[in-house]
């Protein structure tokens, strides 16, 4: 059974966009023990909210999906951090905001609330289906 994720960029480093213009792209540079546990436990077609973060409106905006499960990461030396591969599926019709995954109660429990730090996140299926119905809506 697939898994969801979100994954937190900064989009002046690598965005969004960046993602669709390359096709793919290497998920890499993750450096926190729990964050990279989350990339271990990926698996191919596992679906990841694309995240920007580090900016004035933080932001879901985009889904993935991982098509190459944990590998070594390339620009670590030590062998010792994972990565993995993505590709973008399709932009959300709305960008979700941080803000407005905090105005819903039901997303209390969203990961990325409970630890904002975590650049590697797991969404719970029911999460998941809040987050792209809250992407749908144009309310």
């Amino acid at each position: 059974m697939p898994q969801f994720w979100l994954l937190k960029s900064e989009p002046d480093e690598y965005g969004w966009d960046d993602l669709v213009e390359n096709g793919s792209a290497i998920w890499e540079g993750v450096r926190n023990h729990q964050a990279a546990n989350n990339l271990r436990a990926m698996e191919v077609g596992d679906e990841a909210f694309f995240y920007h973060s580090a900016i004035s409106q933080p932001a879901a905006v985009g889904i993935m999906k991982v098509s190459e499960a944990a590998f070594d990461d390339p620009t670590d030396e030590s062998g010792k951090w994972p990565a993995v591969r993505v590709e973008p599926v399709r932009k959300l019709a709305r960008s979700v905001t941080l803000k407005a995954m905090k105005g819903e109660g039901a997303l209390s429990d969203l990961a990325i609330i409970r630890q904002s730090r975590l650049s590697v996140a797991p969404v719970r299926a029911k999460e998941w289906e809040i987050i792209l119905r809250m992407a749908e809506n144009r309310g």
